[in-house]
């Protein structure tokens, strides 16, 4: 049975997760059409320049629950086997969950992430942009009232359906997290170097002093033999 998707966003005071806090969580699980969406006191003033982004005033927050608050039900929300997809995930949203738990003493459930940034840019790279907004306007969908945590959620369930066609989200889970074939030189002075352009010479040099007889450099070995440079060497002396 296929994971839950739970499509989500977070608004906060700044870009730095260690220094600053979530002040809006938003949430929307199509399977069950249910949404989330709540703004959190976060303890210290918004600046300005962060209000200018999501409209999101000191007054707005000042009678809002504590993360702590807001977190246990953040919790109750994603209960069971769930995917959360946020777009940027990885470097933004991620991290400021983790921060946040960590701050109020909480345990972060092992929620499975999928960043939809990180998919755009790796299946997508026709494209000149991923921004969410760019990706809105690529597969026409309607314009919403951008940097509103939920606004960004519904824009974001769109723009995946699309992004991922008749993907799943747990295919597409599995396929972003599957193992990368190794295709450039992990060490050496030849470190980052397309397998294919690496000397025949070095890749010579490197079996004579045992260099993949090592347990960690197999899938090295297994790569330069596809190539057929490894047998050819290796034939050769």
């Amino acid at each position: 049975m296929s994971a839950r998707v739970i499509y989500y966003d977070t608004e906060t005071t700044g870009v730095k997760p260690e220094k600053d806090r979530i002040i809006e969580i938003a949430a929307y699980d199509p399977v069950r059409e249910r949404s989330f969406e709540k703004l959190v006191n976060p303890g210290c003033p918004i600046p300005p320049d962060a209000t200018a982004i999501h409209h999101i005033t000191n007054e707005m927050v000042a009678s809002a629950p504590s993360f702590a608050e807001i977190g246990a039900e953040f919790i109750e929300f994603c209960e069971g086997d769930v995917i959360l997809v946020a777009h940027n995930n990885d470097s933004f949203d991620y991290h400021f969950l983790r921060c946040e738990f960590e701050r109020h003493t909480m345990k972060m459930p092992a929620w499975k992430f999928l960043d939809s940034l990180k998919w755009a840019r790796r299946y997508r790279s026709d494209l000149p942009r991923h921004t969410l907004q760019f990706l809105r306007e690529i597969y026409e969908i309607p314009a919403n009232n951008a940097h509103r945590a939920l606004d960004d959620v519904i824009v974001l369930q769109r723009v995946c359906e699309s992004l991922m066609d008749d993907l799943t989200i747990s295919e597409a889970f599995n396929l972003l997290n599957r193992p990368r074939a190794l295709q450039h030189m992990p060490f050496g002075k030849y470190q980052g170097q397309p397998l294919s352009q690496v000397p025949p010479n070095y890749i010579q040099w490197l079996a004579s002093n045992g260099v993949f007889d090592k347990p960690e450099n197999q899938e090295l070995k297994e790569n330069f033999q596809r190539l057929g440079l490894l047998e050819v060497m290796a034939g050769a002396v």
